[in-house]
């Protein structure tokens, strides 16, 4: 077995606890250590998942064999923990989004370079069996022409979910709202599987919840550089949600997933595998995170970390790397800009 990768996690929150259970599970990294500023969660952190607590970011960053940092803070705290850790030489993991602005994303990509350190945007959904095999169907061209790609993310969140933290519903840490919160996932894979975006048309509202600067209502119309058109209707304000769903139909072929399942695999020209796709892809997880945050599959997670260590073993780069996730944010801005003004932005 190759060499043990000495990991850290600087947010002692939910997600940082998904990270901590996926580093425990893969045989050749290691937690060496987690911080958080917030008196005893460092500690309650590591007795339940192990490392090191420390409540100095100087003092984690100095920890003997941390070669990896995962950032799992608020969103609009990333650059600073991330900066702070690319200086110290080390890789970075960051969580979704990379960061809440273009400008901000622009300098933690900037800070990887410059200290030549491995920079990936966590976007587990891409790690999926149906979206890596919706992939492979692009790339091999089986949906003819491009024709609609469209993603629908319409989940529940409580009231209660946006005053559990002071954070929460804010511009400037949590960056926005269903759009950029839970809806980013699906603007990636729409990037991912349909190409890069020209065009965003959008229209945003707060319908549901109070106390919270962002909005729980979000539908958006997108022009795609291959011709492409696609639609986007994101919110936190539908009871009980449904599972998130992905649609990439083309000329000569059409795919529905819906979280994890594959609902439709239809292409003009059938091959082999697709009877079989259709029957092992048809019955994954449910809703996922419809209506619980944390109710969302880690294997995506694991797979990410895994494929961030397989970049840093053999010289390459992750598949979703700085620039990649960077992408996300500049899209999701556009369509913010363009709810804001009422106008089409041109990206």
């Amino acid at each position: 077995m190759s060499k043990k990768h000495g990991i850290g996690i600087i947010g002692a929150g939910a997600i940082g606890g998904v990270h901590a259970a996926v580093i425990n599970q893969i045989g050749n990294a290691e937690l060496l250590a987690v911080c958080d500023t917030e008196a005893g969660r460092p500690a309650a952190f590591a007795e339940k998942h192990g490392g090191k607590p420390f409540d100095d970011l100087d003092s984690f960053l100095a920890c003997p064999g941390l070669e990896i940092v995962v950032i799992a803070t608020p969103s609009g705290l990333h650059q600073g923990a991330a900066v702070a850790a690319a200086k110290a030489g080390k890789h970075l993991i960051v969580e979704k989004p990379l960061e809440v602005t273009v400008e901000k994303c622009k300098e933690i990509i900037a800070a990887a370079k410059q200290n030549n350190v491995m920079l990936s945007g966590i976007f587990q959904n891409r790690f999926f069996d149906g979206s890596m095999k919706i992939r492979k169907a692009v790339e091999q061209g089986r949906f003819g022409k491009l024709v609609l790609c469209d993603a629908y993310v319409k989940w529940h969140r409580s009231q209660e979910y946006y005053d559990s933290a002071p954070w929460r519903g804010t511009k400037e840490i949590d960056g926005g709202g269903a759009l950029m919160n839970q809806s980013i996932h699906v603007i990636d894979l729409l990037l991912w599987l349909g190409g890069d975006v020209k065009e965003v048309s959008s229209r945003a509202a707060t319908v549901a919840h109070e106390r919270i600067e962002v909005e729980d209502l979000l539908v958006s119309t997108l022009l795609f550089e291959n011709g492409a058109m696609g639609t986007v209707e994101a919110t936190t304000a539908v009871w009980p949600g449904s599972p998130k769903r992905i649609e990439i139909l083309g000329t000569r072929g059409s795919v529905i997933m819906e979280e994890e399942n594959i609902t439709q695999w239809s292409f003009m020209d059938e091959m082999p595998e697709d009877e079989e796709i259709r029957r092992q892809m048809a019955g994954g997880p449910g809703a996922g995170g419809a209506s619980d945050p944390m109710g969302i599959s880690t294997a995506g997670h694991k797979r990410q970390i895994e494929d961030c260590l397989k970049a840093l073993e053999s010289g390459g780069r992750p598949l979703v790397d700085g620039e990649a996730a960077a992408k996300a944010v500049a899209l999701v801005s556009a369509m913010y800009e363009s709810a804001a003004t009422g106008k089409a932005v041109r990206l």
